[in-house]
């Protein structure tokens, strides 16, 4: 044996030992290989991915819509209303959903025009964002419309800062007109979409000049449209 060999010495070791550690490593790599890509999927999964804004929502008619803690819809002048705030998260091209920052409720409209507040984003809760010609935006349901013209419903506040029913709203007249004031950008998760229920709950709907009222056990008429 030369200077430079060296001597290697070879232990004995059964072969059920050998099958059940390579057995045990093979499990401890799959099990990590189990959590890392866990730990992926969550992250991705509640990494926002969607860009919306923070902003007032501003009439023509000069009132910005604001949603109270209980549900209700209205207008108002005063500009630092924390109830006037809501989130544009956009959910298709040039969908949105309008979200109240103090309620975490969404704005829908039902099929018959109301604007009402509703705790899960639905069908009924997602808005066409267009730009008019003045520069000017409008947010139109996306579910329903006129059923003979085809004319869009739009969200709309009227000169009394009460909030209009949708199929009574023009997209040339004011009160169908929006400014977004933008506070702040953000970004968001896409809300998950639930099915309307069958027989709906009783909801917390807008208070409209035009809402049939009861009086003696029937309805009264609607009042005339407000531009």
């Amino acid at each position: 044996m030369t200077r430079h060999q060296r001597t290697t010495l070879v232990l004995p070791v059964s072969s059920s030992r050998l099958q059940l550690h390579l057995h045990n490593c093979s499990a401890l790599g799959r099990i990590e290989k189990g959590r890392r890509s866990l730990t992926g999927s969550q992250q991705t999964v509640c990494k926002p991915q969607l860009k919306g804004i923070v902003t007032r929502l501003y009439c023509q008619h000069g009132f910005y819509l604001q949603m109270h803690p209980d549900g209700t819809l209205d207008g108002t002048r005063d500009e630092s209303s924390c109830f006037s705030q809501f989130n544009l998260i956009p959910v298709g091209l040039r969908i949105v959903a309008i979200q109240g920052t103090k309620t975490g409720m969404y704005l829908a409209m039902n099929s018959e025009g109301y604007l009402y507040t509703c705790e899960h984003f639905t069908p009924e809760c997602k808005f066409k964002e267009s730009v008019f010609e003045n520069y000017y935006v409008t947010y139109s349901s996306m579910l329903y419309r006129q059923s003979q013209s085809g004319r869009s419903w739009y969200i709309g506040i009227n000169r009394d800062g009460q909030v209009m029913k949708g199929n009574r709203v023009k997209k040339t007249k004011g009160a169908g007109h929006f400014v977004p004031k933008v506070i702040d950008v953000a970004m968001y998760n896409e809300p998950p979409l639930h099915e309307l229920p069958e027989q709906c709950p009783p909801r917390k709907a807008a208070k409209t000049p035009d809402s049939p009222s009861l009086q003696n056990g029937r309805k009264e008429s609607p009042l005339a449209d407000a531009s």
